[in-house]
């Protein structure tokens, strides 16, 4: 497995943005390659500054895809594929969380940084069988605040981006926590005023 690991990520710094892709598709589905990402991303970003939004589309793309694709095999495997993954107390716990705060327990995993169990928000949605197009918004938004806003600072700070995030990722999660928060309020109102409109 290691090999492998090494392999893809070796073909990946030579792929650049379809690298990344391949890397978040991975990631975010069947293997655990942490913070690989987002360092490669930034990394790309600092050399290539004028690629600044393509470097931060494919991960976004790659990682909503292997989420999706984590989705639908829970979703068909059901609690039992969860409790097969996971140990029970995480099981138990995420499946609190989720029917307490619906999308927003995985928009909000969604953005920040290991050790926060994103996986199992993903499949405990699909064992729930969250509406896929409701998922997909609920993932796309989370990953594409997280990553545009690493190639924005990858942009602004450059080689010191990573160390930049590190030091104030606090503040950094207060931000994005708060664009989360708007954009899953401005798809609720969406919502709601579509559903009172079919009415």
């Amino acid at each position: 497995m290691k090999r492998l690991i090494a392999w893809v990520l070796a073909t990946a710094l030579t792929l650049g943005g379809p690298g990344l892709f391949l890397i978040a598709f991975l990631d975010s589905s069947f293997l655990s390659l942490p913070e690989v990402v987002d360092i490669l991303m930034m990394g790309l970003v600092t050399q290539h500054k004028e690629r600044m939004l393509y470097y931060a589309i494919m991960p976004t793309l790659g990682s909503v895809m292997g989420c999706f694709a984590l989705y639908m095999v829970a979703r068909k495997g059901g609690e039992a594929f969860l409790r097969k993954r996971l140990k029970e107390r995480h099981v138990d716990r995420v499946m609190t969380v989720f029917q307490k705060y619906g999308l927003l327990a995985v928009a909000l995993p969604s953005i920040m940084p290991p050790p926060v169990p994103f996986k199992a928000f993903v499949i405990a949605a699909g064992v729930a069988r969250v509406p896929p197009l409701q998922f997909l918004f609920a993932v796309t938004l989370g990953r594409g605040v997280r990553y545009f806003g690493e190639a924005l600072l990858a942009v602004w700070y450059g080689d010191r981006a990573a160390e930049v995030l590190q030091d104030h990722g606090g503040r950094v999660l207060i931000v994005v926590l708060t664009a989360i928060v708007v954009g899953a309020a401005g798809w609720f109102l969406w919502n709601r005023r579509s559903r009172q409109g079919s009415v």
